[in-house]
């Protein structure tokens, strides 16, 4: 009976963790998209951003950050989003170990040792800030956003 608790307290604990889609997210803060002309809303289903946005709609467009910054100034506060992108980048090739095999000939009954050497491909866990936003007043001031050249 344990096990069968187990597993039905981790599907409950999966319903109640919610998705974090698009879809998910507009429905948690359809006041503030509803109150959105049709073509905001559409760029904040494509995942872009604009000047002027309230951090509801940043949040509906992009979800969480990754990363939130404040800053305090004697011209106010003001506070930064950060959104990052993970990826893995190949590093090369190494050298993991050696194989051996055995090959019998059958004419002779006689085993040879064969050793050859084994290589792995590497990869390494890669994050890059992707865009920054930035909220004066509670609405988004400035948009800084990686481009490829």
């Amino acid at each position: 009976m344990k096990p069968f608790a187990f597993s039905a307290a981790c599907l409950v604990a999966l319903l109640f963790s919610g998705c974090n889609t698009i879809n998910h997210r507009i429905e948690e803060k359809s006041a503030a998209f509803s109150a959105a002309d049709a073509a905001t809303q559409e760029k904040i289903r494509q995942g872009v951003v604009a000047v002027g946005y309230t951090p509801d709609l940043v949040y509906i467009a992009l979800g969480n950050p990754d990363r939130k910054r404040h800053h305090t100034s004697k011209d106010g506060e003001e506070e930064t989003w950060i959104y990052n992108t993970y990826y893995q980048e190949y590093a090369g090739t190494a050298n993991t170990g050696y194989r051996r095999y055995i090959v019998v000939d059958p004419r002779t009954g006689q085993a040879f040792v064969y050793i050859e050497p084994v290589y792995t491909d590497l990869y390494r866990q890669r994050r890059e800030e992707d865009i920054r936003v930035i909220f004066q007043n509670g609405k988004v001031a400035v948009i800084e956003q990686t481009k490829d050249i």
